[in-house]
């Protein structure tokens, strides 16, 4: 059994897409970070950096005691070697599906979020802002667009963490200011993957668990108003 501590962001869903891939058994503990629950003493233990998600495994391969794993990525990494599966064993292609999962946790997700924040949630306008994470994540998408033009999948002719990974950062496409006609290969990639239905399974939980999602300005300042205090404190 896999404990999934998640909520409903991007990267919370990368974590379900696998789950609902492999039909691994897991449970799902919500943190409600708009809330502040990802501060609790309890999951501290499971995620220093107080993100989500985080998992732990009370059936880890080397049968001792439970394993947790923070970061997207890192989950993605261990339930892949954990289940020998949506990661290749032979050497090209799983350095091909690494390289494109690092390269969503450094600069698709990143990028990304930057945008949501200046273009959704921050106190003031700032052009400079919204034209440099806008402009960015568009260059992103040709990236991955280019990448896509003569082959299924990310890492080749297998779906792959490195997909999973992605996706769920190319769904809100339109409130990054992006239009999916502009990179067609991308496009095609992208309702392929939005008709799987572990995907159609992965987003119907997330509507089940936070059917409305809004970030009121209280959840803004749990959100946006940490600093080095916010890990110090007792």
């Amino acid at each position: 059994m896999i404990d999934l501590y998640y909520w409903t962001t991007p990267n919370g869903h990368k974590i379900t897409l696998f789950l609902e891939e492999t039909g691994l058994p897991y449970r799902m503990v919500p943190i409600h970070i708009g809330k502040g629950e990802q501060f609790a003493p309890d999951f501290l233990r499971i995620a220093p950096n107080n993100r989500i998600p985080a998992i732990v495994d009370h059936a880890p391969a080397d049968k001792g005691e439970p394993v947790s794993v923070f970061e997207s990525g890192a989950i993605l990494l261990y339930l892949a070697e954990k289940t020998g599966r949506f990661l290749s064993s032979e050497l090209r292609e799983r350095t091909e599906t690494l390289q494109w999962l690092f390269w969503q946790m450094g600069g698709l997700g990143p990028m990304a979020g930057q945008n949501h924040h200046f273009v959704q949630y921050a106190p003031e306008v700032i052009p400079y802002a919204i034209e440099r994470y806008v402009k960015e994540t568009a260059r992103l998408y040709a990236v991955l667009n280019k990448r896509l033009a003569d082959r299924p999948f990310i890492a080749g002719e297998s779906y792959s963490i490195a997909d999973m990974a992605c996706y769920p950062w190319i769904v809100p496409h339109a409130r990054q200011r992006q239009d999916l006609q502009d990179f067609p290969h991308l496009q095609r990639w992208f309702e392929e993957i939005h008709q799987r239905p572990a995907s159609i399974r992965a987003y119907a939980l997330a509507d089940g668990i936070n059917p409305a999602p809004t970030v009121d300005e209280a959840a803004k300042r749990v959100l946006f108003g940490q600093d080095a205090g916010t890990v110090t404190k007792p």
